[in-house]
């Protein structure tokens, strides 16, 4: 280069004038105005105008009209104020310009499969193709700068709550439970293979087992799921764990990071404690584990009242051990058929066969109004608190999992329809008290909730064998506007538990030691009460973005087919590489 940059494209201003200033960056734009050239020079911090004058320079001048987007230039020239009629008040450069004297390409740039424009509206799979041109975006560049911002405060912040930032390794062990490893074929060890990491959750533990105390890390995680809008088969989470705290230590600990957090980057101030309830209520009140508290439509349960009606899907649910709940749509009776028939599609989305819907006009207009007395209708308006004008939709089932999970689902699918939310606000609640198990149809055994590693409520233990679905867990949930952001537990550490726990899971001596034995070996050699929590670093600064898709705050993502679009990961390896690694590809 034949020069060093003085000055950023973001920072000259009035003060500036007169000054003989170097800029480098990209060319945004090229405009010709009789004879006189302007040029929007931008790099990460802002664009300057900077003018190529044939009376300045003729030379100069000639090569500023080869300029095309994109191009990488490097100018010299002096700072002027922009003529009157041409100030820009909406950009921190728009008072001035740059006379440009001397001009140096450093390189060309073919056509653009898109513009660099914060507005463009591009196909996701191109952009992924064209990361590098789709990360130039001002915009989007805000998000990662933001990622940036937040990962500095994360570590101010508990560097000074005394928490070490340590690492853990990626090649581990395989230990399946839960969602599918990602295993990497061992070469000087044929036939083994080691495991990415879902999370570090044995290796933290280890660490409090070591007397650390207090860690944290901003780690990269590996997960072979099947994708959505907020998943990626490699994420980032701030991971947390302490040593001789409760339940209570930690949510204090966490409230306080997003205090912080929400302080310093979006100006708000956060109100603590955030609200709690246990799961029981989450699912009773709104169908789901990560309710969004910015707008109502509670669920309610009329399954004691549609017990002995006419209407045989409500009366058999009912009987059959079922459930039927209700919600209320306020002044819903505006709704049309069609739309009504598009909320029954996406309830069948979540395993619903149906739903019912009525409309509250002098008694109800619905297809199932014959099959109540006006007596019935009462009471279940009564207990819905529905009023004329409004629509009740009504999911019911013999599986009770599948009318929460339907209806829940729906009640957030008419929060955003109708715009019910509050988007002003941003609204935390706690979820604990969580099962400690689950039943897995497919494995036709229960498995844990969390992982196997959560402890159980003291007052369960004996539950555990006998009737393992109503033992609870030391486990939380921190949900954001719908979203689950964060997750942990209280751990065990007594070796004598963890077996117990493992008993209850049908995890055989054998097979324990197998997967985790040097964790139930590190638990006898004395280990203090500990517990923690993984915050999802992605989700997070997505819901601070105001973006949708966590692929949004990612650099480098993957398709929603785990493939890389820029690079062509996965791809095969050759055969020399196969050997290597003692594996051999079998077609199916």
């Amino acid at each position: 280069m034949k020069w060093k940059r003085t000055h950023t494209c973001g920072e000259l201003t009035q003060k500036h004038i007169g000054k003989s200033v170097v800029l480098m960056g990209w060319v945004q734009t090229r405009r010709d105005h009789g004879g006189v050239i302007f040029v929007d020079l931008r790099d990460r911090y802002g664009i300057t105008q900077v003018v190529f004058n044939p009376k300045i320079n003729q030379n100069v001048h000639r090569e500023a009209n080869q300029l095309r987007s994109e191009y990488v230039i490097a100018v010299k020239g002096e700072v002027h104020p922009r003529p009157s009629g041409m100030v820009n008040k909406k950009m921190v450069t728009g008072e001035i310009e740059v006379i440009v004297s001397e001009l140096e390409i450093f390189s060309l740039a073919k056509t653009l499969p898109f513009m660099i424009e914060d507005e463009s509206q591009v196909n996701e799979n191109v952009r992924l193709q064209y990361r590098y041109l789709d990360l130039r975006r001002p915009a989007f560049q805000k998000n990662f700068i933001l990622r940036h911002e937040v990962a500095q405060l994360v570590r101010q912040y508990l560097t000074q709550k005394n928490f070490l930032e340590l690492e853990t390794p990626f090649l581990i062990k395989s230990t399946p439970e839960g969602a599918r490893d990602y295993v990497v074929p061992s070469r000087v060890n044929p036939g083994y293979f080691f495991a990415l990491p879902q999370s570090p959750q044995l290796f933290k533990q280890i660490f409090m087992v070591a007397g650390f105390e207090r860690y944290f890390q901003i780690v990269r995680c590996f997960r072979d799921e099947d994708l959505r809008a907020d998943r990626q088969p490699e994420f980032t989470q701030i991971d947390i764990e302490m040593s001789f705290i409760d339940q209570e230590d930690v949510m204090e600990l966490a409230e306080g990071l997003m205090v912080e957090v929400f302080k310093k980057v979006k100006k708000e101030t956060l109100k603590t404690p955030f609200p709690r309830m246990t799961y029981d209520e989450a699912m009773e009140r709104y169908g789901v584990d990560k309710p969004d508290l910015r707008f109502g439509l509670e669920l309610k349960n009329i399954t004691a009242l549609v017990r002995d009606v006419e209407f045989k899907v409500f009366s058999f649910a009912a009987k059959e051990g079922g459930l039927v709940k209700a919600l209320v749509v306020p002044q819903g009776g505006k709704l049309s058929r069609k739309d009504l028939d598009d909320l029954e599609a996406v309830a069948k989305i979540y395993g619903a066969k149906g739903l019912a819907w009525a409309k509250v006009e002098s008694g109800w207009h619905s297809p199932i109004s014959k099959f109540f007395k006006p007596e019935q209708i009462q009471k279940v308006n009564q207990l819905l608190g529905a009023k004329e004008g409004d629509a009740i939709i009504f999911v019911a089932d013999t599986d009770s999992g599948v009318v929460n999970d339907s209806l829940g689902n729906l009640r957030t699918h008419l929060g955003k329809k109708l715009n019910l939310m509050d988007k002003t606000k941003d609204l935390f609640c706690w979820i604990y008290q969580f099962p400690l198990f689950e039943f897995n149809k497919e494995e036709n055994r229960y498995v844990s909730r969390h992982h196997p590693f959560t402890s159980p409520r003291d007052e369960d233990v004996v539950l555990m064998n006998t009737e393992p679905q109503k033992a609870y867990a030391h486990a939380y949930d921190l949900v954001l506007n719908g979203t689950e952001v964060a997750g942990g537990s209280v751990r065990i550490h007594n070796a004598e538990m963890q077996k117990k726990v493992f008993q209850a899971l049908h995890i055989g001596e054998e097979e324990a030691q197998e997967k985790f034995g040097f964790l139930l070996e590190a638990l006898q050699f004395g280990a203090p009460p500990h517990g923690g929590i993984a915050i999802g670093f992605d989700r997070l600064i997505a819901l601070l973005c105001g973006v949708e898709s966590i692929r949004e705050v990612i650099a480098f993502p993957k398709t929603q087919k785990a493939q890389c679009m820029m690079t062509g990961a996965p791809s095969p390896i050759d055969a020399k590489q196969l050997k290597e690694l003692h594996l051999k590809i079998i077609k199916e």
